[in-house]
């Protein structure tokens, strides 16, 4: 539709080096990270008993989303994600929306996963060592795509295995059960919704694989399958871990816990796992920070190229085959934001920028005929709808900023615009 995207048989492309194990590694890195340490304790204090519906609700929307995401990575195998798609089957202006909320939200998203770092790993210093953190994941993703997916393998196994280890010992804790699983009166249906927004949060880096489309080899075929897979997987673990949690703290004990994971197992007896579980946040973390630069700078570098950002950043190092000035700037106001941003703050706000891009992935999925490889009528429209309806579920001052962020941004979108038709 006019906007040929840039693939590896262009002299700027990026290289097709990533296969199916690689996609999915990826996904899980940005998914099965700090969310599932931290996000608990929020979730259960909106919802209360009614945390699993919340998570359940969570997971429906980010598989609607996934689904038309796979499907428009399949027919548009470029990198960007939804500000192609949205460029593509809705028009400029959507798709500029979406990357821009990207862009934003997910900056916002890098800063939050590098506070958490330096919270577990020296919480006297949490913003120097964010700051440390993105420069050194800035620079792991400058040298290469393939190097960020051996960091990120490492990084999946390790948090894998303390996520195993923790949700054995809760699973078989001799400790009295503090509360029950089912859904109590203390449960309301905003507490459910804003839960949902919450865990959604931690769904959210199926994304991160469908940006990186010009680096998949076969996408077509690897991508749709990639995202799916690390979907499910990370639904399996959050459930497991969230049932586990809830069963020896109880959601009025989860909802009070600073760490909940850390309390919880100290609770069920196995106060040696402590220190392992902080362990595995900081790694955790990590993974979703690297992940998050990862794509971050992939959509920079599409909006680069059509010149809704500085067009320098469009560049592909030589050697490399990486955007690596996008991955430069990108870094660099990654650890401006994490030198100077509150962690609540940051998440709250990535959240409504990340469910807006998706409520447009959706309505462009909606647009796909059945031969482009169109998903059930139903299926984009209960992400869309989902999507809006935890946006304006969440706090109202992540609501606030993140509908003055986009109406500023379309406000620049509709200013270039009348610069353009101005210019000789």
């Amino acid at each position: 539709m006019g906007h040929p995207a840039t693939g590896a048989g262009m002299p700027d492309g990026l290289q097709r080096r990533l296969g199916l194990f690689d996609a999915v590694t990826i996904g899980l890195g940005a998914m099965i990270g700090a969310g599932i340490f931290s996000a608990l304790a929020p979730a259960a204090h909106a919802a209360g008993s009614g945390m699993m519906l919340g998570l359940a609700l969570a997971a429906a929307v980010a598989y609607c989303n996934a689904t038309s995401s796979a499907r428009l990575a399949a027919r548009y195998p470029a990198s960007g994600g939804t500000y192609v798609y949205g460029r593509e089957r809705l028009g400029e202006f959507w798709g500029y929306l979406a990357g821009w909320g990207f862009v934003v939200g997910k900056t916002a998203s890098c800063a939050a996963m590098a506070l958490t770092v330096g919270s577990y790993l020296w919480p006297g210093h949490a913003h120097t060592v964010a700051v440390a953190a993105v420069v050194a994941l800035t620079a792991v993703n400058y040298a290469g795509v393939h190097k960020s997916v051996l960091l990120t393998r490492v990084i999946v196994a390790v948090v894998l295995v303390v996520l195993a280890a923790v949700a054995v010992a809760l699973l078989n804790s001799t400790a009295p059960d503090s509360g029950s699983l089912g859904v109590g009166d203390d449960a309301t249906l905003g507490g459910v919704l804003q839960a949902a927004g919450l865990l959604f949060f931690a769904f959210a880096g199926y994304a991160r694989i469908a940006t990186l489309g010009e680096e998949v080899r076969n996408p077509s075929r690897t991508i749709p399958r990639a995202i799916p897979i690390a979907l499910g997987t990370t639904l399996v673990v959050y459930a497991v871990i969230a049932v586990a949690a809830l069963r020896v703290l109880g959601p009025m004990g989860l909802a009070d816990a600073s760490a909940p994971l850390s309390e919880a197992v100290r609770a069920a007896g196995a106060g040696w796992l402590a220190p392992v579980v902080r362990v595995g946040a900081v790694v955790a973390a990590l993974g979703s920070l690297l992940a998050l630069i990862l794509g971050v700078s992939r959509t920079t570098l599409a909006m680069a190229r059509d010149r809704h950002l500085p067009h320098v950043l469009a560049a592909v190092h030589p050697r490399f085959k990486t955007p690596h000035r996008a991955e430069l700037v990108v870094g660099g106001v990654v650890a401006l934001v994490a030198a100077t941003a509150d962690l609540r703050g940051a998440i709250g706000f990535s959240s409504f920028g990340v469910l807006a891009y998706y409520a447009i992935a959706n309505a462009s999925a909606w647009t796909l005929n059945p031969d482009e490889g169109r998903p059930a009528r139903f299926i984009p429209a209960l992400g869309m709808v989902g999507c809006l309806m935890l946006a304006f579920a969440l706090p109202l001052t992540s609501v606030i900023a993140g509908v003055c962020v986009l109406t500023f941004g379309a406000a620049a979108f509709a200013l270039r615009r009348v610069v353009a038709a101005r210019t000789p």
